[in-house]
């Protein structure tokens, strides 16, 4: 049809008047600033001063595959620039490692193992090279996890909005300002890119978007491609049933790769458990004997191994394992919703009338240091001791009149079956230690204070914002069969504002209702209106159920009611079976990755706990026995006629060196074992979740408080138990009649 001029100016007039059709987005680059990680900002800054600094060209085979994921994740800098950093960087660590261990070498250690920190140093800078090198790969891939969590949901909401309303900028824009970032930073780069002319139009704006997505989610192409396609039906009918079709298609594809994921996920889950969690610490059985039979071996090569090496590879190996997770569902931080919910991360202490808000992390690291007080005691004692030139010590032992002796006594202290601190000296006149069980048992508060510190801090700042997603998630539970209500109220004609009382009353009691009556209220003491009573920041009924998906759902409401009652209505029936479907699938994929998460749930909290602790005591066993061992050889050796009438005595005292204290031991251990729940926990989290920051450190302050409290109580019991056996095992040696 051809409109004549008067028509076609009241069409254009009409258009200028739609205030709703306009795009206001804020200036990209200061929003990008503003949304993205710290640690994006730093590491681009990072990358252009080292690359003005020199110039490194990039691999040309690799080259174009940095320029993609620079892009994804919307950095601005070079792959010359990534190149530059990653030479730069590891060149900075190396020098700064081999002076700081060159300075705690010569200082506190006497000059002790200072090529061992050398060669750590340069192999651990040198390492760096190659992930530095391909860093931005592994920060693209983090990004398309989190964007993936949210395609359903931007899908979802382009759908619902695009019923009512057939224009694809106020869906993006309207799906931009609901979805989480980062998938909502590509939406406002759309929007962007066509504001500053950098493509002609929004199709061509996604279009281009979509080439990046095509090795990874051609789903989400095809489905946004249905969208589009949308935009060209001749029939209203025809371009439902096509934004019907796109959202059936996402949600059915997320099902199919899940299921695949889950299948395929048995296999990595057993060989991470047994690099992580099995052959760790069994390999502590055989260490003491290793230790035992090599001079050299020194406590803080077990730690480089077990805390920095050991951590770093089931890191990257649990990274490569949630690179392959398709795309589901993940959950914003309420708190990015509404921010004044920030203030629930606090804790409130009230002593004597006096009320004062503290943040979590100082009262953690309180609790941290009081724990790492008590296990470096065994130490700090004896620096204070060796100050005052004394060996003091407590002895235990059945043997002696009072069971219980303080002494100063070397060789009481040394041939003691069981002593508090356990210092000796060696046959070289060097103090080594400590041995004692006393320490062994203290050494326990070390990982017990930070589990219990880092639990306290994450489990304080998440209890009450889990309150609030526990009601907000109840009410999503049921929402949908609310706005099924509020939509046939709405299409039989009633108000929205009335319509809001009615389903309040029938849903009186449940969460929709409480929900549904605060808008009642609102409407009727406030006088607002129907979208001030939901959105208003303070008042509004969002402010106490804080939830993405039923914003979008009332937003689009609020929109369509413009367009008539029977518009209003037929979207919230539609949104209705939208949310019912994705519960549905949501439901489905949770039962399919029920048996690995079930599995990761039990090593985290029982079987690496378990294992560790009877492990450690084990270890304290064996280290005791050969301490006792070597001990009497050295003094057989030394009795009159020993070294003479039993020359192999000698070569046989020699086959024992000094074992590492299971002090050491201990600590080594019980903080990896705050490594390993923290790393296994954050992987559980993403495979079960996507990504869900909020609930990730819920989890961590759960999991953390009850996998290091069992591994201590475990430790402490074990440790005890098997010194007992190794006590009774010492009084039955003889070596001095040994022939």
């Amino acid at each position: 049809m051809v409109l004549n001029e008067d028509d076609l100016r009241n069409e254009i007039e009409s258009f200028a008047k739609r205030e709703t059709d306009v795009i206001e987005s804020e200036d990209f680059q200061d929003f990008k600033d503003e949304i993205l990680p710290n640690h994006f900002n730093y590491y681009e800054k990072a990358c252009n001063f080292c690359g003005n600094l020199i110039t490194i060209k990039a691999d040309p085979k690799k080259r174009q595959k940095l320029v993609e994921s620079l892009e994804t994740c919307h950095l601005n800098t070079t792959p010359e620039g990534v190149s530059a950093f990653a030479i730069l960087f590891p060149m900075a660590f190396m020098i700064t490692f081999i002076i700081i261990s060159f300075l705690v070498s010569t200082f506190l250690m006497g000059g002790e193992s200072t090529m061992f920190f050398i060669i750590v140093s340069v192999f651990s800078g040198v390492m760096l090279i190659i992930p530095l090198s391909s860093f931005p790969g592994l920060l693209a891939n983090n990004w398309r996890l989190k964007a993936s969590n949210q395609m359903v949901m931007s899908v979802f909401y382009i759908v619902s909005y695009m019923r009512h309303t057939s224009n694809l900028e106020l869906a993006i824009k309207f799906t931009s300002d609901h979805i989480s970032p980062p998938l909502s930073i590509d939406f406002k780069k759309l929007m962007w890119n066509v504001e500053t002319s950098k493509y002609d139009s929004m199709k061509q704006s996604i279009d281009i978007y979509l080439e990046g997505w095509k090795k990874y989610n051609m789903e989400f192409v095809e489905v946004m491609h249905l969208v589009e396609s949308s935009l060209y039906e001749s029939t209203d009918k025809k371009r439902l049933n096509t934004l019907e079709k796109a959202l059936s298609l996402i949600l059915e594809s997320t099902y199919e790769k899940m299921l695949h994921f889950a299948q395929n996920l048995k296999s990595p889950i057993t060989m991470l458990h047994m690099m992580g969690v099995i052959l760790p610490i069994l390999g502590l059985v055989i260490l003491p004997l290793v230790v035992s039979f090599m001079d050299g071996i020194f406590w803080y090569h077990i730690s480089v191994l077990y805390n920095i090496f050991l951590p770093a590879g089931v890191w990257y190996l649990g990274k490569s394992i949630l690179s392959t997770r398709p795309n589901g569902y993940g959950q914003a931080d309420i708190t990015e919703l509404n921010p004044e919910l920030k203030k629930h991360r606090d804790v409130d202490i009230k002593f004597f009338g006096f009320e004062k808000s503290v943040k979590p992390k100082y009262i953690s690291m309180a609790i941290i240091a009081v724990f790492f007080l008590i296990g470096f005691s065994p130490l700090i004692t004896y620096s204070i001791l060796e100050m005052q030139g004394t060996n003091w010590d407590m002895i235990f032992d059945d043997v002696l009149e009072d069971g219980i002796v303080f002494t100063t006594d070397n060789e009481v202290i040394t041939n003691a079956k069981f002593s508090f601190l356990g210092y000796r000296e060696n046959d070289k006149g060097v103090v080594v230690g400590p041995y004692g069980l006393g320490s062994t048992l203290i050494s326990i508060a070390l990982p017990l204070g930070l589990g219990l510190g880092l639990s306290y801090y994450y489990d304080s700042k998440t209890k009450k914002l889990m309150l609030i997603r526990t009601k907000t998630k109840e009410l999503e539970g049921e929402f949908a069969a609310a706005l099924f209500q509020l939509g046939n109220r709405v299409g039989d004609g009633l108000p929205a504002e009335i319509a809001f009382e009615k389903v309040s009353e029938v849903m009186e009691n449940t969460p929709s209702g409480r929900f549904f009556d605060m808008v009642t209220n609102n409407i009727a003491t406030l006088g607002m209106g129907v979208e001030e009573a939901i959105f208003h920041k303070k008042y509004g009924a969002l402010t106490k159920f804080p939830s993405a998906l039923i914003e979008s759902s009332m937003k689009v409401f609020v929109e369509s009611a413009k367009k008539g009652p029977d518009v209003a209505a037929q979207s919230l029936i539609n949104i209705s079976t939208y949310i019912k479907e994705m519960h549905r699938v949501d439901e489905r994929l949770k039962d399919l990755m029920a048996e690995i998460t079930g599995s990761m749930t039990s090593q985290i909290n029982f079987l690496a706990p378990l294992i560790s602790g009877i492990v450690i005591g084990l270890t304290s066993m064996i280290t005791t026995i050969l301490n006792t061992l070597g001990n009497q050889l050295s003094g057989f050796q030394a009795q009159p006629g020993g070294a003479g009438s039993q020359p192999s005595g000698g070569g046989l005292l020699d086959l024992f060196g000094d074992s590492i204290p299971t002090y050491y031991f201990q600590a080594v251990v019980g903080i990896y074992i705050v490594q390993i729940t923290f790393l296994l926990t954050q992987m559980l989290n993403t495979i079960q979740n996507g990504y869900d920051p909020l609930n990730e450190d819920y989890m961590l302050g759960q999991y953390l408080k009850k996998s290091v409290t069992k591994y201590c109580i475990i430790a402490f019991v074990i440790i005890l138990l098997f010194n007992m056996i190794a006590g009774s095992v010492i009084s039955n040696l003889k070596v001095g009649g040994m022939v």
